[in-house]
């Protein structure tokens, strides 16, 4: 299920993927195409096909991102917040082995393990919602319920003012 929820930095990320690919990279591969269609034969000609292609692509994600952006509702920090896991949440947590972890709880628009941002759909977010410093978590897993304990909730991230 696709939640409709964003951070304002999330929607401003995408907004400028946007314009990035509507006023530069679009304008670019359109001149490319131009000049290589001016070479003659387009049937062989790889610089033409593959603009083509990359131009559909570029126009297929440039639809998707004003859709979405037009769907999606920014969820902005609001101090009643604080002491409480919500959307847009930092939260540090451990389990018995005292193993630390640290989540972003966001939209699934924003998503990056890389980062460690979760969407607020899946298991570990749900379980974490409404939740406080110093209490248990249980959060389904696929190999069973794990046990977590919530360390420290942040609505910047960590190691920030």
């Amino acid at each position: 299920m696709k939640t409709n929820l964003i951070t304002r930095a999330g929607w401003h990320k995408l907004d400028e993927e946007l314009k990035e690919l509507w006023k530069v990279e679009r304008p670019a591969v359109t001149q490319a195409v131009s000049e290589a269609a001016a070479l003659g034969d387009r049937s062989e000609n790889a610089e033409y096909i593959y603009g083509k292609k990359r131009l559909r692509e570029i126009d297929r994600r440039v639809r998707f991102l004003m859709k979405r952006l037009d769907a999606l509702q920014i969820v902005d920090y609001d101090p009643r917040q604080d002491g409480k896991v919500f959307f847009g949440a930092w939260v540090e947590l451990e389990n018995d082995a005292g193993d630390i972890v640290r989540y972003r709880i966001v939209g699934t628009d924003e998503i990056d393990p890389k980062n460690n941002y979760i969407t607020i759909n899946s298991p570990m977010a749900r379980a974490l919602i409404g939740k406080q410093v110093d209490d248990e978590v249980l959060v389904q897993t696929p190999s069973g319920i794990k046990e977590w304990y919530v360390n420290k909730i942040q609505y910047q991230p960590f190691g920030q003012p």
